[in-house]
């Protein structure tokens, strides 16, 4: 059980699905000590309206609309203009690459969609006592590719194996993997570069191949010896 506080947890929402921002914040509410003290489709809304409120929990969208900041960047902006705030990621994309590069980038926890709200909850009370949260799953899919086997402070290190040579590598796989390795999905990448899901899945599975492996897991995995793409 959680015991609550007198204090008041102030938490901002950002999301640029109007249902679901709205449906957040009205759970978020019925929690006597939870206060949230915005909700927001844009980034920009966000940082103008905040900027002389205090926020103890940015609960954030890791894909926001295509006009705006990606995730990573919303991330690291948001630890710069709001040093003492958690950042805490809700999002679709709740795959191991896309987890590890948020916590990576400043996040203290993420929560995927498809979890119960109540999961959100206990990541916002995760967080703010200055912890790190992740479902037990997805701490054991991180920990199949850290070296260590541990998430400390939001910090992971991985082992950096042997990487096949990639010099032969088209411009165009190595624009696919660094938005890959950004946590793009196929489709966002197609959209970035006006190219059909076909193209681009074909461009990624070709680098998977010449690099000598197989998911986006590996990939991560590998990342740091990837430096020059």
């Amino acid at each position: 059980m959680w015991a609550t506080s007198s204090k008041q947890i102030r938490i901002a929402l950002l999301d640029d699905h109007a249902v679901v921002r709205h449906g957040l914040a009205a759970r978020l509410a019925e929690e006597p000590d939870f206060q949230v003290v915005g909700i927001y489709a844009a980034s920009k809304e966000l940082m103008q309206a905040l900027q002389s409120q205090t926020v103890d929990v940015f609960v954030i969208d890791y894909a926001l609309g295509e006009s705006d900041i990606d995730g990573l960047n919303l991330i690291r902006a948001l630890k710069v203009r709001f040093p003492d705030g958690k950042i805490l990621v809700s999002s679709a994309h709740f795959n191991p690459a896309t987890v590890a590069l948020a916590l990576r980038a400043g996040a203290k926890g993420f929560v995927g969609k498809e979890q119960e709200l109540t999961e959100l909850i206990v990541a916002i009370r995760t967080v703010i006592q200055g912890k790190t949260y992740l479902s037990q799953a997805m701490t054991a899919e991180l920990s199949s590719i850290s070296t260590t086997g541990l998430i400390e402070s939001g910090e992971l290190t991985f082992s950096k194996g042997v990487l096949a040579k990639h010099g032969e590598l088209s411009p165009r796989e190595r624009e696919v993997l660094r938005c890959c390795l950004d946590g793009m999905t196929v489709s966002q990448i197609a959209n970035k570069f006006a190219r059909s899901v076909k193209t681009i899945s074909g461009q990624k599975q070709s680098a998977f191949r010449k690099l000598g492996i197989r998911n986006d897991s590996e990939l991560f995995k590998i990342q740091h010896q990837l430096k020059n793409l």
